[in-house]
């Protein structure tokens, strides 16, 4: 049953739909592109491997279909293409300890991968064609953005360690920014919250190719180094395939991006953690979406931009205010019945404690701050 909160936050959501220049909530269908480039004389076996791949991803709640394709160029080059009823069973699933054994198979025949997902926007052909957009489960309108795009790493260092690994995280050269003519890192910030650390970035042009670069970068590489006897996850970054699998389990998408349309000289970066109870962090992300929607509609508030990051359950609201820290916490969470929504959502005791105190308004939950331990942008950025 929709509620009445339901259906205002989706008149909300599709008034402001230009401000949103991404978003995985809209039910619109998904389309996965994975490009694979397989090692030379491994073609046979990484078709079996896909083969017991696809079997167990067919059970997949969210998914529709899936085509294997090979070059008529090149028999080293491969294309997987699949269908998801929506983005977020497919992200659910992709994130998964399950997905991280399912394709391990494929690591000794796979040379490279990339992976690419788009909403539908239109089709041709069939009498569906004649039906709205929405009804059919395509994206309604093309979407605007700021031609940045947005990734966050999280991961977390042994208790005890945190005001160490601050200080090398803080303390580092910043590497170059300019990849090549087309791919800029434009901005890092970098938080924590107890023992727990997130990255986010911004890059203009090819983030697989940004994210390359900087792993390369002598400063970086130092500085990943130095971390390394902190962390609770070890990791061998002169091994490949360890370093791969560590940055596969720490990445946290962006899966929500809405800009209010205003600026100012004098914005604040924060970010609010929020843990999700066990398998409720896709919804307590949504719910997070809605109300920033709301807000960045609003002409007098003061949340200028908000991304917000997912995986598991571990939420993450990166926010630019104006008007200093105290206008952080609480832009966006006008909804009564959201916010209740929300804070039930929320594991308390990963919080230490209730996030909402008896007699106390939803709206008021309390959710921590992240301390940020830097925040770089390029200078030409």
């Amino acid at each position: 049953m929709t509620t009445t909160s339901e259906r205002v936050s989706e008149s909300l959501m599709r008034e402001a739909s230009q401000r949103v220049s991404q978003s995985v909530f809209d039910g619109s269908r998904l389309r996965v592109v994975l490009l694979v480039d397989v090692y030379d004389g491994a073609q046979q076996q990484f078709l079996e491997a896909y083969e017991q791949l696809c079997n167990q991803v067919a059970s997949v709640p969210g998914h529709v279909s899936d085509q294997l394709c090979q070059s008529i160029e090149n028999p080293s080059q491969w294309l997987i293409t699949s269908e998801w009823e929506s983005a977020p069973p497919f992200l659910t699933w992709v994130n998964s300890e399950d997905h991280v054994r399912m394709v391990e198979p494929l690591h000794s025949c796979v040379r490279d991968t990339r992976s690419l997902r788009f909403h539908v926007v239109r089709e041709t052909g069939g009498p569906a064609a004649a039906v709205e957009p929405g009804a059919r489960g395509l994206q309604a309108s093309p979407r605007i953005g700021d031609g940045l795009v947005r990734h966050a790493l999280t991961f977390t260092v042994k208790p005890g360690s945190e005001e160490t690994v601050a200080a090398i995280l803080a303390g580092y050269a910043s590497p170059e920014s300019r990849v090549d003519d087309t791919t800029q890192l434009c901005r890092t910030s970098l938080f924590m919250h107890g023992n727990r650390v997130v990255r986010a970035i911004e890059v203009r042009g090819d983030l697989l190719a940004a994210l390359r670069h900087v792993a390369k970068q002598p400063e970086v590489r130092a500085v990943e180094e130095a971390i390394n006897p902190y962390l609770e996850q070890d990791r061998d970054l002169d091994d490949p395939e360890a370093a791969r699998l560590f940055f596969t389990r720490a990445a946290l998408p962006a899966v929500h991006h809405v800009t209010s349309g205003q600026d100012s000289t004098g914005a604040v970066r924060q970010a609010l953690y929020y843990p999700a109870r066990e398998g409720r962090g896709m919804r307590l992300a949504e719910l997070l979406a809605r109300q920033d929607v709301a807000a960045a509609n609003d002409p007098q508030t003061p949340l200028l931009r908000s991304t917000i990051f997912q995986r598991d359950d571990v939420v993450v609201r990166l926010v630019d205010v104006r008007g200093g820290l105290d206008n952080v916490a609480m832009p966006g969470l006008s909804d009564p019945g959201q916010a209740t929504e929300i804070a039930e959502l929320l594991d308390t005791e990963a919080l230490g404690g209730a996030a909402l105190k008896d007699g106390v308004p939803a709206h008021h939950l309390s959710v921590p701050r992240m301390e940020l331990v830097t925040d770089r942008q390029a200078p030409d950025a």
